[in-house]
């Protein structure tokens, strides 16, 4: 019989990705303290792009209750959590999130992210987005990554640009943010963009 206890409260074994400038990782319980103070201290520079927050949102509880269902999200090849750290102090500074992993005839996910306020306009969401994609198409074997933001969120409309997406439309009342059904612009990357972005990197 499954029970929460028997999960381990870490994934950090599972996988470290490597950028220029930072690495991502999955979360563990001893990334608790430096992640509500990062989230608690950007609290209204992230709220209005994301679902609102429970009261508890920033707990230990929650916290190890939200990494024991990431725990099962990655087993079952679900979801991937990650959290990203700068290479050379081993700061968090925010975190990145494949979800809605399909397989079958769509092999496909969903990314979303955030980053602190302290870290934001650095180009550190870019490089993050970068490194994940070895990950996403090579390691997964996905043939499409998906990403959706609010149609007046500039910064991440040009993170998505940057990192070689392609815009495909509007979604009307695509996802409930700050408390409010909102339109997002749908934005993707394929397979075979990845692998042109390799051969024009050779």
């Amino acid at each position: 019989m499954f029970r929460l206890a028997d999960v381990p409260l870490s994934l950090s074994g599972m996988t470290r990705i490597s950028g220029k400038r930072l690495y991502l990782r999955a979360p563990s319980m001893e990334d608790w303290a430096e992640w509500a103070e990062l989230r608690a201290r950007s609290r209204s520079f992230l709220t209005p792009w994301e679902p609102i927050w429970p009261d508890d949102s920033l707990s230990r509880d929650h916290y190890r209750r939200r990494l024991r269902q990431q725990v099962r999200e990655w087993r079952a090849g679900e979801a991937y959590g990650l959290f990203i750290f700068l290479t050379e102090n081993r700061r968090l500074v925010g975190g990145i999130n494949l979800s809605n992993v399909r397989r079958g005839v769509a092999q496909t996910a969903s990314v979303g992210y955030w980053m602190g306020q302290p870290h934001a306009g650095r180009g550190l969401m870019t490089d993050a987005l970068r490194a994940l994609l070895p990950f996403v198409f090579d390691d997964l074997r996905l043939h499409r990554l998906e990403a959706a933001c609010l149609p007046h969120n500039e910064p991440s409309k040009a993170v998505l640009a940057k990192v070689g997406f392609h815009e495909e439309g509007l979604a009307r009342q695509y996802l409930r943010i700050n408390g409010q059904w909102a339109d997002h612009l749908l934005f993707a990357l394929l397979r075979a963009d990845y692998d042109a972005m390799l051969k024009s990197d050779r």
